[in-house]
């Protein structure tokens, strides 16, 4: 099985490439402990998608120190990479979005594959429903890892999450962006055409936590192109995006896949701003006191 990590974009909330900022004493990344929890639940691949001018970095800080237990490639995101017939708005430097990278990643992944954000902690118990999933998955039978939105918040700012309708049988109906979510006392808020709007925190929320089988990729290249020939004529072409979750709900659409919701209690830590680090640093420290992972990832 294949991990696939999302890992060419810059946080601007953030001010850097926070994907390398180090989490711990040791100087290990979050996307270090994703790695050590993907190969002890059984991926044996992992694919970096990074812009290419970050290649170096990536592999002097990462690639080299991880390539001794999984095996590394690497592909690149860049706006080059769309399809034949259609054109990049003038004038757009951002990213085409995460379900076009991983598009990017196409040719290098032949196997039921997870993808994951780089600077987002998803704790051990995601992966292990990933791999137990994939490892008896067939064409268009995919799954991703629901957290509750409580476990997911900022207390340093706002942040954007997709909310998730699961029937009964537990399996994703659609996913809602939801943006500028603040905790409030018992429940959430998120901004609608700058109304407040309450949301319970016990919601399920999409973290860009998933598990795909290969076939996914044709479909989602004939959608992208769809994507691309509209993109154009939007109302923000400098601006709109390809969005995994969204490439993944069209496909639910059309029938070509069914999505399992895996849900999970676990607590996410990720850093969209600067001041969250320090609760990072000090969650992941409590885990590694309590033995669920070791002193050193690497030794």
């Amino acid at each position: 099985m294949t991990l696939v990590i999302l890992a060419a974009g810059m946080g601007s909330r953030y001010g850097g490439l926070k994907q390398l900022d180090p989490v711990t004493e040791n100087g290990e990344f979050i996307i270090d402990f994703s790695i050590f929890d993907a190969i002890r639940a059984g991926f044996d691949r992992v694919v970096f998608i990074i812009k290419e001018e970050n290649a170096e970095l990536f592999h002097q800080t990462i690639g080299s120190r991880v390539e001794k237990y999984i095996k590394v490639a690497y592909c690149f995101q860049s706006l080059s990479a769309i399809p034949e017939g259609t054109a990049v708005p003038e004038g757009r430097e951002k990213p085409l979005g995460t379900g076009h990278a991983v598009l990017c990643a196409a040719d290098l992944v032949k196997d039921n594959f997870a993808v994951i954000n780089s600077d987002d902690f998803y704790g051990r118990e995601a992966f292990e429903q990933l791999a137990k999933h994939l490892k008896q998955a067939k064409s268009g039978d995919c799954c991703m890892v629901g957290y509750r939105l409580k476990n997911t918040l900022s207390e340093n700012g706002s942040v954007s999450r997709g909310e998730c309708c699961v029937d009964e049988q537990g399996n994703l109906c659609s996913v809602t962006e939801r943006t500028k979510i603040t905790p409030a006392g018992d429940h959430a808020v998120y901004e609608e055409n700058g109304t407040a709007v309450n949301l319970p925190l016990d919601t399920v929320v999409s973290m860009n936590c998933w598990g795909l089988t290969p076939d996914v990729f044709a479909k989602m290249k004939l959608n992208f192109k769809v994507f691309m020939k509209k993109l154009a004529e939007a109302e923000n072409p400098l601006k709109q995006e390809f969005y995994l979750p969204f490439a993944v709900e069209d496909l639910m659409k059309s029938g070509d896949v069914s999505v399992k919701v895996y849900n999970t209690d676990a607590i996410w830590y990720g850093i969209t701003y600067k001041e969250d680090k320090p609760a990072v640093m000090a969650g992941l420290r409590a885990m590694i006191d309590r033995g669920e992972y070791p002193a050193k990832l690497w030794k």
